[in-house]
């Protein structure tokens, strides 16, 4: 009896722990919606810092590769480099993009940076996640 409740106890741990790695990994997922809520600049002193955005837009990224951005005006894709490296392509009509950026998660947050990054203070930029996709 003793080694059914050993086992029993065993199995529930493990499961345990599995679930929580399963979950671990979707919270540091880009898939989902993402709104522009701060940029990380400076007004050319060498104080950059955090600043709010009103009215910021929003990527939507699917797990198919296909993003959705209300900056244009159709779908464009966008492709994982690494582990922490996006390349995010629009050709729009009347406007494009092209561009790779390095990522990090803070604080829930998805934070962007131009790579290259020729900003010399900083020109990041601070993404809240709105939506959960599926």
């Amino acid at each position: 009896m003793k080694n059914l409740i050993l086992l029993f106890s065993l199995i529930l741990s493990f499961s345990s722990c599995s679930q929580n790695g399963e979950e671990k990994i979707n919270d540091n997922s880009i898939v989902g919606t993402w709104k522009l809520i701060e940029v990380y600049s400076s007004d050319g002193g060498t104080n950059p810092q955090w600043k709010p955005v009103e009215n910021g837009y929003t990527y939507t990224f699917y797990s198919n590769g296909v993003i959705k951005s209300s900056k244009f005006n159709c779908d464009g894709k966008y492709t994982l480099n690494t582990s922490n490296s996006v390349h995010i392509e629009f050709d729009c009509n009347n406007s494009k993009m092209n561009d790779n950026f390095d990522f990090k998660f803070m604080d829930e947050n998805l934070i962007f940076t131009p790579n290259p990054n020729t900003c010399f203070e900083g020109c990041d930029e601070k993404f809240m996640k709105i939506e959960e996709l599926k």
